[in-house]
């Protein structure tokens, strides 16, 4: 007979350990306060102007307000124009895709100047995908219960000097913190 660890939870024939259990709480108190707050789920123009700022700012190709919900939801997106020889992306991926998800976990800001000048950030779905090669980004911590709400960032085909990334880091918390607090002050108008 199989015994789930000390750190494990049995939910049915399923077996969380500790890690995953505490993931799910942390996804259910991240939904729960998303609702409370009022933050938009989909598309909002608002938050498409801070991703817009996001890209502009950094010189970057796309910026994106990030809400992790059960799927990564960019209700704020900037992007070349179809036709532009970029590629075109939707509003929604994978939980476990990209870069944001280590930021979310680790609850730092994450420069990465250059995504394959390490193994452990080069191997991505949207390294394959979207030809990205650099990836600035930072949580979006809500100030009353510390719970991560998504992240701001901003990525680009073009991978970015080491002596940049510090400029770049500084335009991308700065920005960071104007859609915390537009996030946090309630219900915008659509």
């Amino acid at each position: 007979m199989l015994v789930p660890p000390l750190d494990a939870i049995r939910t049915g024939a399923e077996v969380i350990d500790g890690a995953h259990a505490k993931w799910l709480a942390e996804q259910a108190a991240r939904r729960d306060l998303i609702h409370r707050l009022g933050i938009p789920t989909g598309p909002h123009p608002l938050y498409d102007e801070f991703a817009t700022a996001l890209a502009e700012r950094t010189g970057f190709a796309y910026g994106f307000v990030n809400l992790f919900l059960d799927q990564q939801t960019f209700i704020g997106l900037h992007q070349p124009p179809e036709g532009s020889g970029y590629t075109v992306i939707g509003r929604t991926m994978s939980i476990e895709d990209g870069w944001c998800p280590h930021v979310v976990r680790r609850r730092k800001a994450l420069p990465l100047p250059d995504v394959h000048a390490s193994h452990r950030f080069s191997g991505n779905t949207v390294v394959d995908a979207v030809g990205i090669r650099a990836y600035f980004g930072v949580p979006l911590i809500h100030p009353g219960t510390g719970i991560v709400l998504g992240t701001g960032c901003v990525i680009d085909p073009d991978r970015r000097e080491q002596s940049e990334a510090g400029r770049i880091q500084n335009q991308v918390k700065g920005t960071g913190a104007e859609i915390l607090v537009a996030l946090t002050a309630g219900a915008p108008a659509s």
